[in-house]
């Protein structure tokens, strides 16, 4: 268990995010090694404490994947759609100079690169798909691929 530094200024909820982080840390390094499905177990497991919020919704014929990414400009946000099951989105957000951040008493934004993994509930194509970003909420629209439904063979 790493050893939490204790100062005059430290609140409750730093510790309680030091811990949480640590948390993740040990279920990243023992979910590691479990292949394929260690993205999708990490997911259901590790909460998203430390990168941001994600809601996927399967609405008929479409995967609508909803992300919060306060403080980050548009240019600063990829997506990109690993195989037909998964999506993944890296945003950058960028902090202050150490000359700003030399004074904070209390601080529990995140900066840096965040990114997440989602796995999606049907598989979807990227054609015909579109994503917006508007006031920190980036929106994907992702078709569903279409079922195979298969032909009679007749028997004679």
């Amino acid at each position: 268990m790493a050893r939490i530094e204790r100062g005059p200024y430290r609140t409750i909820w730093q510790d309680f995010d030091d811990l949480m982080a640590e948390m993740e840390s040990r279920f990243q390094s023992m979910l590691g090694g479990i292949g394929a499905r260690g993205e999708e177990v990490r997911g259901r497991v590790v909460p998203a404490v430390r990168d941001f919020r994600v809601d996927v919704r399967d609405h008929e014929d479409e995967v609508l994947v909803v992300a919060d990414l306060p403080g980050v400009e548009k240019e600063n946000v990829a997506v990109r759609l690993i195989d037909p099951q998964h999506l993944e989105i890296i945003s950058r957000r960028t902090g202050e100079t150490e000359e700003e951040t030399r004074d904070f008493f209390m601080r529990e934004r995140i900066y840096g690169q965040m990114s997440r993994t989602v796995l999606l509930p049907a598989e979807v194509t990227e054609e015909n798909s579109a994503a917006t970003f508007k006031n920190g909420v980036l929106e994907v629209r992702l078709k569903k691929a279409p079922t195979e439904t298969g032909t009679t063979i007749p028997i004679e």
